[in-house]
């Protein structure tokens, strides 16, 4: 994480350089409905980092949700239609946090099949004899397959927990990293993890940063290096497969694009969720909280994933709703399947 690390501090540096050296005069907004309405919408003209990437016009949208403003409005109502217009972006990082209420867009992956069932694994797969450490459930499935189940980037993996999994797996002829419904967290979680399938210094994806307010203002992309795990640790050199969904978010999005990239690992599922721009917040007049995404995160090719990745060319697999009734887990046996023929 180092490169990482390193390459946000030049960010944070570069952006307080610019902040101090800019003659862009800050505007002042009342804490009024129209004042409130207005400074959301200049953060997210001046700070959004995929306006232009998404094609939205963000003029067009200022117009049309300022006709709902009105000065006699209550903070409810005020709440609804900066909540309706941040919807338009799309974006499962963008939140509006008032005492009352929190904003969120979820048709990001409410509007796509769930395929994953926890409890389906836990019961037909493993009879709840399964592990656990280090925020991971991990076991070997009856075809001698590995099988690792991590729900979330927010749970720390330590470098001791991982050896302990790796090991207890190593006779198997493969493993399956399950991230279905996966909503993110640390990027630290997601190189500890990653680190045990690469064997040297390995660039997996870019940043960049706004560097002003035009859309277009953004800062020359940083280059993400990964190290492999350090001597002495286990690595992981059979073949692998991420299985992922489109509740597959943010951090692990990230996980899933680096790990597509790999020699020997396919991706089988559903196309991600997305969410590759790294989240900030700000605060609007009234004290609500505003977190949007503002630095851009691209996969080892520049391309950007913030509308997901796809599973691996024919990979792309559905639950079957029936065989899930029969204790079939379709995406998981697809894996399994896979891993059998590569053996």
């Amino acid at each position: 994480m180092t490169r990482l690390i390193n390459a946000l501090s030049a960010l944070t540096l570069l952006a307080i350089t610019i902040l101090s050296a800019s003659c862009h005069r800050i505007e002042e907004y009342a804490d009024d409905p129209q004042g409130n309405f207005e400074a959301l919408w200049t953060i997210i003209d001046e700070h959004y980092c995929f306006l232009d990437e998404k094609g939205i016009d963000w003029d067009a949208v200022h117009d049309t949700y300022a006709r709902r403003i009105g000065p006699e409005m209550t903070r409810e109502e005020l709440f609804i239609v900066c909540a309706d217009m941040l919807d338009e972006l799309k974006d499962g990082h963008v939140n509006l946090s008032a005492p009352f209420n929190t904003s969120y867009y979820r048709k990001w992956w409410s509007d796509y099949p769930q395929n994953f069932s926890e409890r389906l694994i836990e019961e037909s797969y493993f009879n709840f004899n399964y592990r656990q450490t280090g925020g991971m459930k991990f076991g070997i499935l009856s075809e001698n397959i590995g099988y690792i189940y991590y729900s979330s980037f927010s749970n720390p993996v330590g470098e001791g927990n991982l050896d302990n999994v790796l090991y207890f797996l190593k006779n198997t002829q493969g493993l399956i990293i399950d991230v279905r419904d996966n909503g993110g967290g640390n990027l630290t979680n997601v190189e500890t993890l990653v680190s045990r399938f690469i064997t040297r210094p390995t660039v997996v994806g870019y940043i960049s940063h706004k560097t002003g307010p035009g859309h277009n203002d953004f800062s020359e992309p940083f280059e993400i290096e990964y190290k492999p795990a350090a001597e002495g640790r286990i690595r992981w050199g059979k073949p692998v497969i991420v299985l992922a969904n489109r509740s597959t978010f943010s951090a692990a999005n990230n996980f899933v694009s680096v790990m597509k990239l790999l020699p020997g690992v396919r991706v089988v599922g559903a196309t991600t969720g997305g969410g590759s721009g790294m989240p900030y917040s700000s605060e609007l007049p009234c004290g609500w909280s505003v977190r949007f995404s503002a630095c851009s995160m691209l996969d080892a090719e520049r391309r950007s994933t913030e509308y997901g990745v796809e599973p691996t060319e024919g990979c792309a697999v559905d639950m079957n709703p029936l065989e899930a009734l029969s204790g079939k887990d379709s995406i998981l046996e697809f894996a399994i399947a896979l891993l059998q023929q590569a053996g």
